[in-house]
């Protein structure tokens, strides 16, 4: 079992943070801290639980940027964006704390002479929070603060890749004044983790992360009888249709392709397009995928950073390839990006046509800026194609036509449909997904149901 962790900068390959990993004394004590703390915290009135979490938030935006720093430094997106997440942040926090009184009110139920009868929503206790370096803030704040409404203790365990983030939550929280243990963070490898969801004191576990993963965490966790949400993997899909406007797709979907180098759960990797339009999409689609600027992502010029590391490049690369053996065509010359180069973590954008289902760009998870375009003959042929996946997060169709649109999406198996838009994720909707994408939901009303659970009251009075 290893000691420490190390995060290697994917900028530069320079070591970056390194970090001891929680002894099994610190992973005991942090534990019991948050079990004994999360009883006073449940106990505490919601108004103030808002009012301590919403300082929070404040301490944690007036560090944005320094966060955002940290982030382009630890996963390597540009710095000109890393800064919106820390935006995304607090507006998803703001959101839940806004809906969070009417989601954790008592359900009233008919009633009836004699007696007074109500459901309450108790917290789980203890929510172990297991985040991914991708969106290091947006994907643990969807279970956080939340969680901590409801009245639980919240211990986040963040990705080797991203440790910091962690920390500087963590700080935000402590500067706010939150009572000790509520909120607490332990850097840890996969064996402590698996000994975190197998301790009797965790009543809750939150993963974002691969299908893998997953299946690790639903082992650990099986004969608890807890709950697991797991937010796993995607290859989402889009459809153009001929009624679409057609520089509002393209800038949409190429944008949704490969912003964030293509490193996001929700973001596009295939693209069906209707046969009339198909030709003038792609020809605009290489036109502005040939504006983007692969570098330094501390580069203020710099719109597209490397992938995580190299050994994630050399496994989008991998895919590439196999595609074009198979057939394909990539409509990206990667000489026009100068700093994309085997051994190393940039990866230029990929644009490729002539593909099919039989390639795995086509039908599995590919965490790069690649993206696949075939053309389609009706709405039909487009659904049958977009459901042929193992994974179900988004799906997204380009129309003028709001009834065509919901009529595609009632038939389309997936988390979230979207018309005009994509890799998005609103607040105010539940964040699920089907298939092997996983289970759970986070966000929206329904996310407080998987942080909470249900107690009935059945008082017989007039005696």
């Amino acid at each position: 079992m290893k000691d420490e962790l190390v995060s290697l900068s994917p900028i530069d390959g320079s070591e970056f943070v390194r970090r001891p990993y929680a002894s099994e004394a610190h992973i005991g004590q942090t534990l019991r801290s948050a079990t004994i703390a999360q009883k006073a915290w449940a106990a505490m009135p919601l108004s103030e639980r808002l009012a301590l979490v919403g300082r929070a938030v404040d301490c944690f935006g007036e560090n944005k940027a320094a966060i955002a720093d940290a982030i382009t430094r630890q996963m390597g997106r540009p710095l000109r964006y890393a800064g919106g997440e820390v935006d995304g942040f607090a507006a998803r926090a703001r959101h839940m704390m806004a809906i969070a009184e009417d989601a954790l009110k008592p359900i009233q139920v008919v009633p009836q002479a004699g007696f007074t009868r109500f459901i309450s929503r108790e917290p789980v206790g203890v929510v172990l929070t297991i985040a991914p370096w991708n969106y290091p803030l947006l994907t643990a704040v969807n279970s956080i603060v939340p969680a901590l409404l409801a009245g639980n203790a919240v211990i986040l365990k963040h990705s080797d890749q991203t440790p910091l983030c962690a920390e500087l939550i963590h700080q935000a929280f402590v500067q706010a004044g939150l009572p000790e243990g509520v909120f607490q963070y332990l850097h840890a490898d996969h064996e402590r983790v698996g000994r975190l969801i197998r301790s009797s004191e965790i009543g809750f576990v939150c993963f974002t992360g691969s299908v893998g993963g997953g299946r690790i965490v639903e082992e650990a966790a099986a004969g608890r009888f807890i709950g697991v949400g797991l937010e796993l993997g995607g290859n989402d899909p889009a459809y153009v249709r001929s009624d679409a406007k057609l520089d509002h797709a393209v800038e949409t979907l190429v944008d949704g392709a490969f912003f964030n180098s293509g490193q996001s759960c929700c973001g596009i990797q295939r693209i069906y397009v209707t046969q009339a339009v198909y030709e003038d999409f792609v020809e605009r689609a290489v036109a502005l995928t040939n504006q983007y600027v692969l570098g330094n992502p501390l580069d203020a010029h710099t719109t597209l950073g490397p992938v995580v590391r190299t050994a994630a490049a050399d496994g989008v690369r991998t895919v590439i390839a196999e595609a074009l053996t198979k057939g394909a065509k990539n409509l990206i010359d990667e000489s026009r990006f100068g700093m994309s180069r085997i051994g190393t973590p940039y990866v230029a954008p990929a644009l490729l046509v002539n593909v099919d289902h039989g390639m795995t760009l086509m039908n599995d998870e590919c965490f790069g800026p690649v993206v696949g375009i075939m053309p389609v003959s009706s709405d039909e042929q487009a659904i049958e194609l977009m459901n042929d996946s193992p994974y179900g997060l988004t799906a997204a169709v380009f129309t003028r036509d709001e009834e065509a649109a919901l009529s595609i999406g009632r038939r389309v198996e997936t988390g979230t449909f979207f018309m005009n838009r994509c890799d998005y994720l609103d607040p105010a909707l539940a964040w699920t997904g089907v298939k092997h994408t996983g289970r759970g939901v986070t966000l929206s009303v329904v996310g407080y149901e998987h942080l909470t659970r249900a107690k009935s009251f059945h008082l017989k009075t007039g005696l």
